[in-house]
């Protein structure tokens, strides 16, 4: 049994998708349900301390919202992602990532859902912080915030 219950953690471990694996398949997991459904995939292993993955989770489940049928299962499911973001926000608030995942949430959701206070505030955390981040960091960021509708031009070009 020990032997079975350690190939298992073997074999998950090595399943585990990377963190640039991760920051590459988010840009693209609300175009369809189908690749909702396959970010989505990618959390149902994540070590509890790694509030990061922990945020990347919880915007897969709001991005999944997006595709249910019944209005309910939308609020719920939606609910559900968002309390994980801020879970891991709550965990580790000066952590950029965490940040502008949430960011890219609120941005994205209607109205309807009130999921938007965080928008001005983390925005400026981004913008304060965002010379102190490794240069990967930094790339996704700025790709994240060329297409985003919370900031200016001006905004948008001093991130060099």
């Amino acid at each position: 049994m020990k032997t079975l219950f350690s190939i298992f953690l073997f074999v998950s471990f090595f399943n585990l998708p990377t963190i640039s694996e991760i920051r590459k398949a988010y840009p693209s997991a609300a175009n369809s349900e189908k690749s909702a459904i396959t970010f989505s995939s990618k959390f149902t292993i994540i070590a509890e301390e790694d509030k990061v993955l922990l945020a990347y989770k919880g915007a897969s489940v709001t991005i999944v919202a997006k595709f249910k049928k019944k209005v309910s299962e939308k609020i719920s499911t939606f609910k559900e992602g968002a309390k994980l973001i801020e879970l891991a926000v709550a965990a580790e608030p000066n952590d950029i990532e965490i940040r502008l995942i949430r960011l890219s949430i609120q941005e994205n959701t209607p109205g309807i859902v009130k999921y938007k206070k965080n928008i001005p505030d983390d925005k400026a955390f981004i913008l304060k912080y965002y010379k102190d981040q490794s240069l990967a960091l930094k790339e996704y960021i700025k790709s994240f915030v060329s297409q985003s509708k919370s900031f200016s031009e001006q905004e948008k070009q001093s991130l060099k």
